[in-house]
């Protein structure tokens, strides 16, 4: 098996909030893998653009999601998130940035920063002023930056991921889908052991 053939698919977010519980998983699984499968993050496109606020239910279901992740995973959340900022229902701005970030070698960096953000320290990635000054914290080329994450070029990259994400056989996000040749396989995720992940690949490759 070479690594044209076998490919991980990680279908992710830098918005949705059990990926952020799933990362120290996942960081197990990509250092687990054998150099044979090549480990690809996939943008899913949880939420398109808006300017509108995100509706009270919205918020309060989102807030108990992030109080159930910090009981059944331990992963930290600041709270504070929903009193200091407008939330909206928006991730593409946030999807954007990734690559606009990764057309400049960061694309998991900015992952990064974008989680940091917005589950530490209470900033709202929804707002591309924001994402603008996580670049400048990966010490990216601000001109750059900005052309890109606004460039239709870029816009239509993302829309393309998101089309072949959803042609995946995946159930949400995070989801992880092994492509053998043309055949795709959604494999088994564990939030908490990544060895349940690694034995399921290793099944689907004999």
């Amino acid at each position: 098996m070479t690594e044209t053939q076998a490919r991980l698919y990680y279908v992710h977010d830098p918005m949705c909030s059990w990926c952020w519980g799933y990362k120290p998983t996942l960081e197990a699984l990509e250092s687990s893998l054998p150099s044979s499968i090549e480990m690809v993050y996939l943008l899913g496109g949880l939420a398109p653009d808006s300017a509108l606020a995100m509706p009270d239910d919205m918020q309060q279901f989102l807030q108990q999601t992030w109080h159930k992740i910090n009981v059944q995973l331990g992963t930290e959340f600041n709270h504070d998130f929903w009193q200091v900022n407008t939330p909206r229902r928006s991730t593409y701005p946030a999807n954007r940035a990734v690559l606009a970030a990764e057309k400049q070698g960061a694309g998991k960096a900015m992952i990064k920063q974008i989680q940091n953000a917005y589950y530490l320290q209470a900033i709202n990635p929804s707002d591309v002023d924001n994402l603008l000054v996580l670049a400048e914290k990966l010490g990216l080329d601000k001109k750059t930056f900005v052309e890109d994450i606004s460039s239709e070029a870029l816009n239509e990259s993302l829309m393309q991921q998101i089309q072949f994400a959803r042609s995946l056989p995946i159930q949400g996000f995070p989801s992880l889908v092994l492509a053998v040749g043309e055949s795709y396989h959604p494999v088994q995720l564990d939030y908490k052991h990544a060895q349940v992940s690694l034995e399921h690949v290793a099944e689907l490759l004999v």
